[in-house]
């Protein structure tokens, strides 16, 4: 009866705000990230359950001592040395590069579009330094292209976090943050504030568009002009 609830549990997984419904490269390679994680912590449950049922039931030995503390030596060492650490390794060997994806990379930088984004209490200031342009609440960008975010606040911390486009990141006062999205289509994603900013937090939200080539052309030269 457990497993008939796990569909209906995953089924909350989707949505406009999922990490589990990317819609570019890095929130892809966060997504199967979790996802490796679910299945492997998953399983892991799953077999220590699996040993507590077995140990509840199973008939005390006779076995000498001697033997029985060397079977214990044994379980500490394979499930509290070798089983951490080797999981902790994989984590860190696929989460490091997906955390690098979200974070620009010097070489190709040239030709990255850059946009300005300030947290206030509780609004995002948007500007785009190359055309002058300045919103709120919404970012444009161009899809299939990589776009460099450059973070701060004007007040308190605040977090940039759009679920299907990538990792969230922190906004502080003083201080500039820079995350990469890539948007793989055109479409409208959905922002928030992922960082408890006073008393509109949960309000702080924001939309991300991404437009074809064309499309991102006609919007800038709309702006330019009603600027």
């Amino acid at each position: 009866m457990a497993g008939l609830g796990i569909p209906v549990l995953l089924s909350g997984c989707g949505g406009e705000l999922s990490v589990l419904a990317p819609a570019g490269p890095n929130a892809q390679a966060s997504a199967w990230l979790w996802w490796g994680m679910f299945g492997w912590f998953t399983a892991v449950l799953v077999v220590v359950v699996a040993l507590w049922l077995f140990a509840l039931k199973r008939t005390p030995g006779n076995a000498p001592d001697a033997h029985i503390r060397k079977g214990q030596s044994r379980w500490i060492i394979w499930g509290g040395l070798v089983l951490p650490v080797s999981t902790i390794a994989v984590v860190l060997a696929f989460g490091l590069p997906a955390g690098q994806g979200m974070l620009p990379q010097e070489a190709a930088d040239a030709k990255v579009l850059k946009i300005e984004v300030t947290a206030h209490q509780w609004w995002w200031e948007v500007n785009y330094p190359d055309s002058d342009i300045s919103l709120k609440n919404e970012v444009h960008i161009p899809a299939g292209k990589p776009v460099d975010l450059h973070l701060t606040s004007a007040d308190v911390i605040h977090s940039f976090w759009v679920p299907r486009l990538g990792g969230k990141l922190d906004a502080i006062p003083g201080h500039t943050n820079i995350l990469r999205l890539h948007a793989d289509e055109a479409g409208t994603y959905r922002g928030q504030c992922a960082e408890f900013c006073g008393r509109e937090h949960a309000h702080m939200a924001f939309t991300v568009t991404a437009h074809d080539a064309s499309g991102y052309q006609q919007w800038t030269e709309q702006e330019g002009r009603d600027e």
